[in-house]
């Protein structure tokens, strides 16, 4: 199961918890391509409070209802890539869950 945090209503003001929910997902297989990271750090930049808001911006609102988003750095542990092994530390855009699923292209590989 992954848990994730998801943004379920805009903010007024300072964000609360109600703006958000946790819920558990039952983990999808694998395509070809892709591999799964479990995430060890999450980035709770700045500018994440401002794409919760609707309207103009430089940056794409976060939906609601959605999973929210963010900067993580985790560990593969299952892959179906031939450009990642189960190990590496790679870099992505996971938003805040424990666990994802990425094409192999949309990760960066760390440098150990």
């Amino acid at each position: 199961m992954n848990q994730q945090i998801l943004l379920v209503s805009r903010p007024t003001g300072e964000p609360t918890l109600e703006n958000f929910r946790l819920v558990e997902t039952p983990l999808a297989p694998l395509a070809d391509g892709e591999v799964l990271v479990r995430h060890h750090y999450l980035s709770l930049d700045p500018y994440l409070r401002g794409r919760m808001n609707e309207g103009a911006s430089y940056a794409e609102a976060q939906r609601v209802n959605e999973v929210m988003i963010g900067g993580t750095v985790g560990e593969v542990v299952e892959s179906r890539s031939a450009h990642f092994q189960v190990g590496d530390h790679v870099v992505g855009m996971g938003g805040w869950s424990s666990i994802s699923g990425s094409t192999a292209v949309s990760a960066a590989r760390c440098t150990r």
